[in-house]
């Protein structure tokens, strides 16, 4: 095998310099560095075959365990976020819920939650951290010993002023007989830093005594999650 050294090859004629004929192979050694200063057309993607490409190279944009590339060759930050934070509390103890007094709910234990201390439980309230929409889970499971609930309503507050009730309704009941009645549903609210959120029990009974909120694992619970949007 003949060798050429030279420094620099141009075409004969023209402006296109052409290495070999179809079914050639053209081998660089290993060791060699090929210097682009000009512009590489006609490699197919099939070609490379090994190594990985910068993923600066992929598109515009910084590239990060936060971004994704999009279609049109930018990284760009995923809309929406995460289900943070999120709180759920229960009672472990029965609370007396008297005759015509909106009552806020106590609660002394966390379930879960995505941080410690997201829930106060020394003012048995959520405040809001981050802004956003959340879903609020609450439910309030009432025990009436002797027949006299005639009333009864889980109240949600907003800063501390009515948002949601849940009412139950019942003046034709004559069984002398206990009876459980739980009220709540899931519903969404949109909320500010610093807003807070707490919880409520009203009831009215045919002869002014009261009921009591329930703390069993079927009782009263609140949960509370920021949703993704």
């Amino acid at each position: 095998m003949s060798k050429v050294e030279v420094d620099q090859v141009d075409p004969q004629s023209g402006t296109t310099l052409t290495l070999g004929t179809s079914g050639d192979t053209v081998s660089i050694p290993s060791g060699v560095t090929l210097a682009n200063a000009g512009t590489v057309t006609g490699i197919p993607a099939s070609a490379i075959n090994s190594g990985t490409i910068a993923t600066a190279r992929l598109g515009s944009g910084t590239a990060s365990s936060s971004t994704f590339l999009r279609g049109d060759q930018t990284y760009a930050t995923p809309a929406g976020g995460t289900n943070t934070p999120f709180t759920t509390v229960k009672k472990t103890s029965d609370q007396t819920i008297s005759n015509g007094t909106d009552t806020l709910i106590t609660f002394d234990n966390v379930v879960n939650e995505s941080a410690s201390s997201i829930f106060d439980l020394s003012n048995n309230r959520f405040t809001v951290v981050t802004a956003g929409t959340y879903l609020i889970l609450p439910q309030l499971r009432f025990y009436d010993s002797d027949n006299r609930l005639e009333r009864a309503q889980l109240n949600m507050r907003l800063n501390g002023s009515f948002r949601k009730t849940f009412i139950y309704f019942d003046y034709g009941y004559s069984s002398s007989n206990s009876r459980e009645i739980s009220l709540g549903s899931g519903y969404l609210e949109t909320l500010s830093a610093s807003d807070y959120i707490d919880m409520y029990a009203f009831v009215a009974t045919n002869d002014s005594g009261s009921v009591v909120a329930e703390s069993d694992n079927l009782g009263t619970t609140l949960g509370i999650m920021k949703i993704i949007t």
